[in-house]
């Protein structure tokens, strides 16, 4: 396989494609993005910041690593991989945006399941510059950004594939800057996802929304499919790392979250719906 790192990116500024200079990326109107010396570019415009530190923290994503490194939600990887590599032509080169990347798992996973000699350009971007320095410093060869789903330094028609993996849709960019035909893979959690530890962690559990994921304007479904498996969790490094990663730790009020730090052991259920949207053509 040719794994290279995505270089088409354009300004955060205005809208200009930049191009690499040794350690930067530059505009023709001048501005300058440094390369990070783990290897990412820090594209998101503090006017275009919510917080002074947004996205997930630093002990989110070390959390996040730890637990996927260990292996539990391989089952999904392989599911996203196979449906990002599906009907791609094996000798011409292709892009692919993991949109909320975090510390890069799944795009790592991906760039394994490619075919030998298949050429994949690969971008990873996350609003958290924590996340962004982890996959970074895992693998070099992407491209990694700091930047915002909302608003996406690549051009319009350059991907052949978007990821968006338990993270926030911004459909409108998504469409933007997918080719038409190109298709986006949503990952989101299933009715029975975590359902042991949520009725742990909450004195009652919301209603399970059944409804497939509704198709954004633009896209046509080709598919829905349903990931679903038991996992056990054997150690309370593993489960407390669970509950880190996942925005039940701050949900969850002092006496649930004490409920689960005390155990030692957790079966759970893995459950996520994985829908495969093609972008149609515009006319």
């Amino acid at each position: 396989m040719t794994i290279t790192g995505f270089d088409a990116l354009v300004c955060p500024l205005d809208g200009d494609r930049l191009q690499r200079h040794d350690a930067s990326w530059r505009c023709s109107a001048g501005h300058n993005f440094d390369i990070a010396r783990q290897g990412y570019v820090h594209l998101l415009p503090v006017q275009n910041k919510r917080s002074r530190d947004p996205g997930d923290s630093r002990e989110m994503v070390a959390a996040r690593t730890r637990f996927l490194q260990a292996g539990f939600y391989q089952a999904l990887a392989a599911a996203v991989a196979r449906a990002a590599l599906e009907d791609l032509p094996a000798d011409a080169p292709a892009s692919c945006l993991d949109a909320g990347c975090g510390e890069g798992y799944y795009l790592r996973q991906l760039a394994v399941a490619a075919r030998f000699g298949q050429p994949l350009a690969l971008l990873g971007l996350d609003i958290s510059k924590w996340a962004v320095l982890a996959a970074a410093r895992a693998d070099p060869r992407p491209t990694w950004v700091v930047a915002s789903n909302a608003r996406l330094p690549v051009p319009a028609q350059s991907m052949d594939r978007v990821l968006c993996l338990f993270g926030f849709p911004a459909y409108p960019e998504f469409a933007r800057v997918l080719k038409p035909g190109g298709r986006l893979l949503l990952l989101d959690p299933g009715p029975a996802h975590l359902q042991e530890l949520r009725e742990l962690i909450y004195p009652e559990l919301k209603p399970v929304n059944l409804e497939p994921t509704p198709v954004p304007e633009g896209f046509r479904r080709l598919r829905e499919e349903s990931i679903t498996y038991p996992l056990v969790l054997q150690d309370e490094q593993a489960i407390t790392d669970l509950l880190a990663m996942t925005p039940h730790l701050y949900r969850a009020g002092v006496a649930g979250r004490a409920r689960v730090q005390a155990l030692t052991r957790l079966a759970l259920t893995v459950d996520a719906r994985l829908s495969h949207l093609v972008l149609e053509s515009r006319s």
